[in-house]
């Protein structure tokens, strides 16, 4: 795919379950961390193939409110490379003009965690080359609970009966951008995990064998050609989506 393709035919918003960084370091006789570090590679590849290609979001499955079940060795880890991350990597992407936007329930994580998301939320709030999104703790099933609440919360003297898919629709997480046109998936598995669940009610799905640390401009390439060969009917039949 050339880089001067006209944009209409890009997804808009992009999500990635990141899926086989352990698998990754299995297969090569490493700790299963060391598979998570080259995941890291894989992040700055993507982001910055989505930019060339004038993707406006993309949100990439960080860490899921199932991942706490994970061995206590592997979660801390993991914490390790978030913060790591958040201190050495922002700087980059505003650089790049790249917007930072972290959704989850952040309450879990620790101070100086927290501390450093809003550190780089604030950096980058401005820029508007590419909204990059970190699902962490994060889950599909908690995003619209706490949508209903913030609704509650929002319009106390209303009855539930007049929360509907529209009003709803306004406190979900990335309520304030398009819905995902495009879900991958790496690593072979074909499931959503509990991702976005509201928000990719009509995204086209891409599944790869390849593992997550792989991954790179050319494969996102490879996932766009495939979303590009794709008729979205919405609902519609094939003749009416032709004469639009």
């Amino acid at each position: 795919m050339s880089q001067g393709q006209p944009t209409a035919s890009i997804p808009k918003h992009i999500a990635i379950i990141m899926d086989g960084n352990g698998r990754w370091a299995k297969k090569r006789l490493l700790p299963r961390f060391v598979g998570h570090q080259k995941g890291v590679n894989a992040v700055k590849r993507v982001v910055a193939r989505c930019g060339e290609l004038g993707v406006e979001s993309l949100t990439l499955f960080a860490f899921s409110t199932e991942n706490w079940k994970r061995p206590q060795e592997e979660v801390n880890k993991l914490m390790g490379l978030f913060l790591m991350a958040l201190q050495k990597e922002v700087a980059k992407l505003h650089e790049n003009k790249v917007r930072l936007n972290v959704i989850g329930d952040r309450s879990a994580f620790s101070d100086d965690i927290q501390a450093h998301i809003l550190k780089a939320e604030a950096l980058t709030a401005d820029n508007s080359a590419l909204t990059l999104n970190i699902a962490a703790n994060y889950g599909g099933r908690w995003d619209i609970v706490q949508a209903v609440q913030a609704w509650q919360k929002a319009h106390p003297d209303k009855p539930i009966t007049e929360l509907n898919e529209k009003a709803l629709s306004e406190y979900v997480c990335l309520a304030e951008q398009s819905v995902p046109d495009l879900l991958i998936r790496t690593g072979g598995e074909q499931r959503i995990s509990n991702f976005l669940i509201w928000q990719m009610a009509y995204a086209e799905f891409y599944f790869t064998d390849e593992l997550w640390p792989d991954f790179d401009a050319a494969s996102i390439d490879r996932a766009v050609a495939s979303f590009q060969r794709r008729e979205r009917r919405f609902g519609k039949t094939s003749e009416q989506v032709s004469t639009c």
